[in-house]
């Protein structure tokens, strides 16, 4: 951007020298032809760099963006994970203690009733 700049600032002082010579002093055209025909070509040159910077920076900062969602989304897996696992094994645990439970019930004496 800076190059594409600093190009179009000296295209003008260009124009502007040109604009204040005198007008009896013959000039070749051949010559203003030529250096038109190379601040175009360098305008044109410059244009493609900044161009193609521009490109590389947008890829660079979509594959950035990419990588952030990507590990928001690994770590929101990774809770989703855990918090399954956790209720999993709170689950299990209170299977183990109702079949206790009912186990040492079952193995308890009865109750011996006197009259």
């Amino acid at each position: 951007m800076n190059k594409l700049i600093a190009t179009l600032i000296a295209g003008l002082f260009a124009t502007a020298a040109f604009a204040q010579t005198p007008a009896t002093k013959p000039t070749a055209p051949a010559a203003v032809k030529a250096e038109a025909k190379e601040a175009k070509t360098d305008a044109k040159a410059t244009a493609k760099e900044t161009k193609a910077e521009v490109k590389a920076e947008a890829k660079t900062a979509k594959v950035e963006a990419e990588a952030k969602k990507d590990v928001t989304v690994a770590k929101a897996d990774e809770k989703s994970a855990k918090a399954d696992a956790h209720a999993k094994a709170h689950k299990t645990k209170a299977k183990a203690h109702a079949k206790a439970v009912k186990a040492e019930a079952a193995a308890a004496p009865a109750p011996v009733v006197t009259k």
